[in-house]
């Protein structure tokens, strides 16, 4: 075993193996673009590749209720009940929130 580090020593010892080493060790951790800089913008791709899709997903469904919307009175006037608690004249509204 000491023959074998002392054979790789000696081969990485003199001074192009201590550049190569010392470049690696750069490029590594030290460089702008290091490997953990290059880990965490992986991460952060993935992240925002799922965001895409939620909100890609999410526009989708808009689209959809717009259309709803443009097409039928009935779903328009449901929505602004819905949503902006509208109502006929003579007519009340009674507000139910469900406890979760």
């Amino acid at each position: 075993m000491k023959q074998l580090l002392a054979h790789i020593w000696k081969n990485i010892g003199n001074k192009y193996g201590i550049t190569i080493m010392f470049f690696l060790l750069w490029i590594l951790f030290f460089d702008e673009h290091n490997m953990v800089q290059h880990f965490q913008n992986k991460n952060k791709l993935a992240q925002l590749i799922d965001q895409k899709d939620f909100l890609k997903e999410k526009i989708e469904n808009d689209q959809r209720k717009i259309k709803e919307l443009q097409t039928s009175q009935k779903n328009l006037e449901k929505f602004a009940r819905e949503q902006f608690l509208m109502k006929k004249e003579n007519e009340d509204v009674f507000v139910v929130e469900e406890e979760e």
